[in-house]
């Protein structure tokens, strides 16, 4: 069997670019390279992987394990054996989700409900997200195939004519139509203090050098996340927002203000050359035209004085001639 029909994308354009950059530049995936086999990567999740979403969890800043490992699966190019060796795997569940995930991410979206479908009634529990809330693999394949946002992420687009037909694929198997949340809003924003801290979802600072968090680590952290700022922090945070593009704002004027100095600069020192440089062309034209009359001036007088002399000359041949002839007379 070959590869999976997919939708034609570049790695790089699968996720969104923050969240490629950081899963790159993550120490985690680039321990990952050691891994060069599918079953190796299957093991790998098997021992790591307690959740599905995108960005780690609690206080920490970087791309979870599950997508450092699902990062891993694109650059392997998995073939469609490979896909039902995940999708039917036994062992885990998050084994199963990122098959998903990958075929959510890659394949071409005409082919995503004959993938889906064997499984879209499928009742094995886990849990998604990190703050434990439990889901039947079914209503979680739902998710993924009608919703555009996964935990704050953007998914790759399905066209409108696709999107119908799914929709009444599970009108016809009389299941919901309609998102259930178990993979977040269907809004970007909504809720984000429960999922992922601000600084990461904002892409401020994120910290390339965080390792993916450990099983017992990861257990412990919703509560964390639970007792995230309240009301007046997220104010704070909009207090200090609006004051970070206000000197964006400033920066971007006074860099204007610099540019159009030097724009008037530039272009007096090139008026003021184009000035000189007229000046001496004159100038240096004078001096030719005074030269050219002056040398017209000499060669009249020169012709003048030798028209008189040829004249002169005539005269007086003619006098000698008259005097021979009265001699011979």
């Amino acid at each position: 069997m070959g590869e999976i029909k997919s939708s034609g994308r570049p790695i790089d354009q699968l996720f969104e670019k923050v969240l490629s950059i950081n899963i790159v530049s993550s120490d985690y995936y680039r321990d990952l390279l050691r891994l060069n086999t599918y079953n190796e990567v299957i093991d790998e999740i098997y021992v790591t992987v307690t959740h599905v979403e995108p960005w780690m969890t609690g206080n920490c800043r970087g791309p979870s394990t599950a997508y450092c490992l699902l990062y891993k699966f694109f650059t392997m190019k998995l073939t469609v054996k490979q896909m039902h060796g995940l999708l039917q795997h036994p062992d885990s569940p998050y084994i199963r989700a990122i098959g998903f995930l990958y075929l959510r991410y890659v394949a071409d979206p005409k082919t995503l409900w004959s993938w889906y479908e064997p499984y879209i009634k499928d009742d094995e529990e886990f849990s998604p997200g990190s703050n434990g809330r439990t889901t039947s693999m079914g209503a979680y394949l739902r998710d993924l195939l009608l919703g555009q946002y996964y935990f704050d992420t953007l998914f790759p687009r399905i066209p409108v004519l696709v999107i119908r037909s799914i929709v009444a694929n599970l009108e016809n198997l009389k299941l919901p139509t309609k998102h259930c949340g178990v993979t977040g809003e269907t809004t970007r924003g909504a809720d984000d203090t429960v999922r992922r801290p601000p600084s990461v979802k904002a892409s401020l600072s994120v910290s390339f050098g965080q390792r993916a968090p450990h099983r017992a680590s990861t257990r412990g952290s919703s509560p964390v996340r639970r007792d995230l700022p309240d009301r007046e922090s997220a104010r704070d945070r909009d207090r200090e927002r609006d004051r970070d593009r206000e000197r964006d704002r400033e920066r971007d004027r006074d860099r204007d203000i610099e540019r159009d100095r030097d724009r008037y600069r530039e272009r007096r020192s090139r008026d003021s050359y184009r000035r000189d440089y007229d000046r001496s062309e004159r100038r240096e034209g004078g001096s030719r035209r005074s030269r050219s009359r002056s040398r017209s001036r000499s060669g009249s007088i020169y012709e003048r004085s030798g028209h008189d002399e040829n004249r002169g000359g005539g005269s007086s041949n003619n006098n000698a001639s008259t005097s021979s002839n009265l001699a011979k007379l």
